[in-house]
């Protein structure tokens, strides 16, 4: 009986090692969900493969709203699953609501997408514990490890290496690293292994999809002891153990969550520090396709919208303590998460319902969230007015500020009214008479002005009857004899060539020296616009062509002009915008295309395995193009929750195994070696940019072809863009180049009452030095008030923030709740004030107890 015993002992031990004798791992499990892929089948079938195969462990990664799904229709599989979910062979990777990519959307967003998803799992699963980030998605990006620390986990794998299509990461290291991330937390993590190649003949996969014998020898020759192989099943596909069960797994492979992995296999440790950079993640989307761009900038706009909704209910609420309902904030946040879904970015045109495609329901998506906001914005503005009447041509104009920096900047609002634009005067909050330009439209009137608001606060405006200082016109429009055009404010000076298109012939900083922004000589032209349209086989430029300017607005407050031109045969338009003041340059950009050109390196065919994509090279795409007389160029490109600084000769790649970081978030910014003087480029949503040693920034705009799997990205309508461009002293955080990009996100928001406004103006937070953003400040879910403050700019880690409401208690927390501390509180002048204490590219919760 004992010689049975070890000769069976001693068969399950060959059974698990490989011809090498080692021992070999492997990471199986499923992927998908309601929004992806679920069948009404799936939840049976693991349960019932879990239970036949008693060595399989598997790594979950199911959208959490599934789950609502399953119980109502099958709920006797549901009940089951519930019995197992909590087991030790089980393990949920990634909780997220809708599994975003992460590096394309904000650092607000992807705390939300865990929040969420951890909530709604919790609510079918109560015991289900969070330890390892995995997923088999590319959807990594460099700020992880403090927002999953933060959320309780231990462990992050940064491997995806059966759906590479959207991307992968950067091989480094072996078994496991340190990942370092930008504030300095650090997770310890499985990377894709510096010898995880990806796999021949493949446009998708690495070797490490399948254990395959040349993916475990070239482990075993770079000293990694325990190699783990991952490939995280479909849910659509009806597989058990994806390499075989009993015996008989594929070289030996035993099945491993995660958490058993780092835990029970490796040493838990290791003394190799990866310090992650934002261009260690290589993202590989259809950046120019206008079924991208569009669905990017509804995505964008929106997650603007609610973040402003949270802020501006959140002050309603300090002051009134009335507030939105819960449920309006939940689905508001609901559907811009599920906009978010990896899949609505990677297959845009592929149906999610039999009446529209991931973007079509984008697009209603981000509009349920955009009338939410809008409605929360309009309620807390109601609960701030006084139920008295005032007279009823009098109008007060109550404008939000939702960022943490006192701002002056140009609103416009439109006002029913039976007096003429020249019957009416407009005063602050001290009762100040202000400039302003008006136009009257039927019973309407349409106003803009200069609001100087406090941070993080409002201030009030009052239109009455009287004689009016309206804005005064001015010649800041003149045309040249040469032919040009200079378009001159306090700001700048700006000549456009109109025989070559309108570019930017000079641009002049006045405030920077007369700093001169444009390189004359370069081969490229400032504000160009350029791309290869293959079927013609020859690059057209707006500069071909000359261009006619109608001026819009030319008065003390801004100048507003249309330049008018051609690319190739199709009429194009910008609108370029100088305010008083302001150091940011404003462009829309309009090209009515006529027909669907061909546009990109050249005509892509059908077969999905080539490796070289005419869709990739951004060099062929249609761009604008910004030669700045900036020398030997540096650039940095935010992130969420994080600035990058590129290590790129150039951002230009032509294969799938060779792609590059080149993608703009909010912003890009070039500044010269010597750090004297920059220029920042923004864009209204996630895209590329172009650049290189030899080649000017670029913003890419279109590209028009086949493209993932062989579908064809067409052009179906107008291209519209919005993009800024802003000059300035020093590197990007001395100049405040995210500040900026939050006034340019995050407007002044107007709202308009005929009822009197007790309270004029007021800060309710303030914090004493510049560089700090207040990211969030919203009620959670029991009740209380959470404020949520980034370090972007800010060389100092100590920050004093000021409290200007009652407060009771103020406590650090972790985003899973946890309290750090109990914080001080320094009363004075009747605010609370407290010392925090925030890292650089470090995030810090505050509890807010009133």
């Amino acid at each position: 009986m004992i010689n049975r015993i070890v000769i069976s002992v001693g068969l399950l031990l060959l059974s698990c090692c490989n011809a090498t004798g080692q021992q070999v791992y492997f990471a199986d499990g499923y992927h998908g969900g309601i929004y992806g892929h679920y069948p009404d089948w799936k939840t049976q079938f693991i349960v019932d493969q879990w239970t036949l195969h008693p060595g399989w462990k598997i790594n979950l990664e199911i959208e959490p709203e599934t789950w609502d799904s399953v119980k109502v229709r099958n709920y006797p599989a549901y009940l089951n699953f519930q019995i197992i979910a909590t087991d030790k062979r089980i393990e949920f990777v990634n909780p997220t609501y809708a599994q975003p990519y992460c590096y394309n959307v904000s650092g607000e967003s992807l705390i939300r997408q865990f929040d969420y998803g951890m909530k709604k799992i919790r609510n079918h699963f109560p015991y289900v514990e969070f330890v390892t980030y995995s997923v088999e998605e590319p959807c990594f990006t460099s700020c992880l490890p403090q927002i999953l620390k933060s959320f309780g986990y231990k462990y992050a794998v940064t491997k995806n290496p059966n759906t590479c299509w959207g991307g992968y990461t950067a091989a480094y290291g072996g078994e496991l690293v340190n990942w370092i991330g930008t504030d300095g937390t650090i997770i310890l993590t499985v990377p894709r292994y510096g010898c995880e190649k990806l796999e021949r003949n493949s446009t998708w996969q690495t070797i490490a999809w399948s254990n395959s014998e040349e993916y475990l020898d070239a482990c075993f020759a770079a000293g990694i002891k325990h190699p783990v192989g991952m490939c995280f099943q479909d849910a659509g596909w009806k597989n058990g153990p994806w390499l075989g069960f009993g015996g008989k797994t594929k070289n030996g492979s035993i099945y491993q969550t995660w958490r058993e992995y780092f835990e029970n296999i490796t040493d838990g440790k290791t003394s190799d520090d990866w310090h992650f950079s934002q261009e260690d993640i290589l993202p590989n989307l259809m950046w120019g396709s206008q079924v991208l761009q569009k669905l990017a900038q509804e995505v964008r706009h929106s997650e603007n919208q609610i973040i402003m909704a949270e802020k501006i209910n959140a002050m309603a609420y300090l002051l009134t303590g009335k507030s939105a309902g819960k449920n309006d904030f939940d689905e508001a946040w609901r559907t811009l998460m599920l906009s978010q879904h990896h899949d609505c970015w990677i297959v845009p045109y592929n149906q999610l319902t039999k009446i529209n495609t991931w973007a079509q329901q984008v697009t209603e998506w981000t509009n349920t969230t955009n009338n939410l906001s809008e409605k929360i914005i309009l309620n807390a503005a109601s609960v701030l007015f006084s139920p008295s009447l005032s007279k009823n041509e009098e109008t007060s104009i109550i404008v939000f500020n939702t960022l943490g920096v006192k701002r002056n900047e140009l609103v416009k609002v439109e006002i029913a009214s039976n007096l003429n634009e020249n019957e009416i005067v407009l005063v602050d909050s001290q009762g100040t008479q202000i400039p302003f330009i008006a136009k009257k439209e039927n019973n309407n009137i349409k106003l803009a002005f200069s609001a100087i608001v406090p941070a993080f606060g409002f201030n009030t405006f009052e239109l009455k009857q009287g004689i009016s200082e309206v804005a005064k016109q001015k010649s800041g429009v003149v045309f040249l004899p040469d032919g040009s055009c200079k378009l001159e404010n306090d700001m700048y000076c700006m000549i456009l060539d109109l025989s070559k298109g309108g570019r930017i012939k000079s641009l002049i900083a006045k405030k920077l020296n007369n700093k001169e922004f444009v390189d004359g000589r370069n081969a490229h032209s400032f504000n160009e616009l350029q791309g290869f349209f293959y079927k013609e086989n020859r690059f057209y430029s707006t500069i071909d062509q000359p261009a006619k300017i109608t001026i819009l607005e030319d008065n003390t407050l801004k100048i507003k002009v249309q330049v008018e031109t051609k690319i190739a045969s199709h009429p194009c338009s910008q609108i370029i915008e100088l305010q008083q003041g302001q150091q940011r340059i404003d462009f829309i950009l309009n090209i009515d295309w006529k027909g669907n050109p061909g546009i990109g390196e050249y005509k892509q065919q059908d077969n999905t395995r080539e490796n070289r994509r005419a869709f990739t090279n951004d060099r062929y795409k249609l761009s604008l193009l910004f030669p700045a007389a900036l020398k030997n160029q540096q650039l940095y490109k935010n992130a969420p929750f994080d600035v990058c600084k590129s290590k790129l000769k150039n951002t230009f790649f032509g294969t799938w195994d060779s792609i590059k970081h080149n993608v703009i978030l909010n912003w890009v910014d070039i500044v010269q070696q010597d750090e004297k003087y920059g220029m920042a480029l923004f864009a209204d949503h996630t895209t590329s940019y172009l650049h290189g040693d030899d080649y000017p920034l670029g913003l890419t705009v279109q590209y028009s072809g086949k493209g993932l799997w062989g579908r064809n990205y067409e052009i179906t309508g107008p291209t519209h863009i919005k993009y800024a461009l802003l000059p300035h002293k020093g590197k990007w955080n001395d100049a405040q180049i995210t500040t900026a990009s939050d006034c340019w996100n995050e407007i002044l928001t107007p709202c308009l009452t005929n009822k009197i406004v007790p309270v004029k103006s007021k800060t309710l937070i303030n914090i004493n030095q510049p560089g700090y953003e207040i990211t969030a400040l919203y009620k959670g879910d029991d009740g209380e008030l959470y404020c949520r403050i980034f370090n972007a700019e800010a060389k100092a880690d100590n920050v004093k923030v000021s409290f200007d409401f009652p407060v009771k208690k103020l406590e650090e927390v972790q985003l899973n709740g946890t309290v750090v501390s109990v914080l001080t509180i320094d009363t004075k002048d009747g605010q609370s004030v407290v010392d925090v204490n925030v890292p650089r590219m470090g995030l810090k919760t505050i509890k807010i107890t009133l």
